[in-house]
């Protein structure tokens, strides 16, 4: 099994093949295929590869699989002795990408 860390929205990311992550937003279509250059890490079963910062010629290949949001993240600012309350809420974009080969040279 091969497993790599990727940086993607300037987040890191520990994938293996065949599983499915959830990034930061991409801009690519549902069904197209998507290439990570950034690759941190690789493990394989017998060898393991860290970069200084990246591995060479190292490159994770996904599918996208769906663009959604997250569940709604709600907070409350509020300011004592003033009767002001403001509720806000968020739902953050993501891209949702299985991976289908961590390519290493």
């Amino acid at each position: 099994m091969k497993t790599a860390v990727i940086k993607s929205g300037g987040k890191q990311y520990l994938v293996e093949e065949g599983k499915t992550v959830k990034v930061d937003k991409l801009t690519a279509e549902e069904g197209k295929k998507i290439t990570f250059e950034e690759v941190l890490l690789t493990v394989t079963d017998k060898t393991a590869t860290v970069g200084v910062p990246l591995v060479k010629g190292a490159t994770v290949e996904a599918e996208v699989v769906v663009q959604g949001r997250h569940l709604k993240v709600t907070g409350v600012k509020m300011k004592a002795k003033k009767r002001h309350k403001k509720y806000f809420g968020h739902k953050q974009h993501y891209t949702e990408v299985k991976i289908t080969k961590i390519a290493i040279k």
